[in-house]
């Protein structure tokens, strides 16, 4: 096994990211606190080709040198927004009939493994501050919530590493055929 050279990578120029086809996946960021996790989120936006990054309240924007250590160019290539009210920008997005998910942990959530996307639907994911989550207030208007399970003591992950998990798992259940729902689930 030999590791590739990054000339072996494939790797696409900002313009053609910017001119591919885009996962119809939309991450609204709300109250991030820490310019790294930014950062982050938005280098796994550019991985998995997601539509936009909307950054809404104290979530800080690019250009920011800290992002920047993080997102290793990703804020030039992701295309994104900031609004002051998260709940402007969900109510925007359902009224572009993009269906609007909290990653949340709340009565009636889904687990990310039962989740099931609907072909030629589009997502919002909306993640909230590191220490609150997702305010009541946004959870209240979002058309459903996805939780991701955990076992341990905290039942609490960095919201960089809860983007990652959900992004991909939503990106690989739009790019590949559909497994029978229910095979697996963690109780």
């Amino acid at each position: 096994m030999r590791k590739l050279e990054n000339s072996e990578l494939d790797r696409k120029s900002i313009e053609d990211f910017k001119q591919s086809k885009k996962t119809p996946i939309i991450l609204v960021l709300d109250d991030i606190r820490s310019l790294h996790n930014i950062g982050s989120v938005f280098r796994t936006a550019d991985a998995f080709l997601v539509e936009k990054i909307y950054l809404c309240g104290i979530t800080a924007t690019p250009p920011n040198k800290e992002i920047h250590k993080t997102a290793l160019g990703a804020t030039e290539t992701v295309a994104w927004e900031h609004h002051t009210n998260v709940l402007e920008v969900i109510q925007k997005l359902k009224d572009e009939k993009v269906t609007v998910l909290a990653i949340e942990q709340v009565e009636s959530a889904v687990f990310l493994q039962d989740f099931t996307v609907e072909k030629d639907k589009k997502y919002a994911l909306v993640f909230g501050n590191e220490v609150f989550g997702v305010s009541q207030d946004a959870v209240a208007i979002c058309d459903g919530c996805i939780e991701i399970p955990q076992l341990g003591t905290k039942h609490s992950l960095n919201i960089s590493v809860s983007a990652g998990i959900v992004v991909w798992d939503l990106f690989k259940k739009m790019k590949a055929p559909q497994p029978p729902t229910g095979e697996f689930r963690i109780k």
